[in-house]
């Protein structure tokens, strides 16, 4: 969806320039599930905070992001 939507370099950037603050958002994002499962899944949610505090994973995403290309159609 990153892709589809062109922002998945500016989130790859975001990702590795937060450092040690990503610990910080996964927290945020534990804290605020009551209010964003409205938004977003639940699973989805838990999914994200987990990539942050884990620095393999979000490597592993960040890496995902800057190579994989985007080759769905507009419709």
């Amino acid at each position: 969806m990153l892709h589809r939507w062109g922002v998945s370099d500016g989130v790859a950037s975001i990702l590795e320039g937060a450092g040690s603050l990503s610990l910080l958002a996964a927290q945020i994002v534990y804290l605020s599930q009551p209010l964003l499962n409205g938004f977003v899944s639940g699973r989805s949610l838990k999914a994200l905070a987990q990539l942050l505090e884990d620095p393999a994973k979000k490597q592993a995403f960040v890496t995902l992001l800057r190579e994989t290309p985007f080759s769905g159609s507009s419709a």
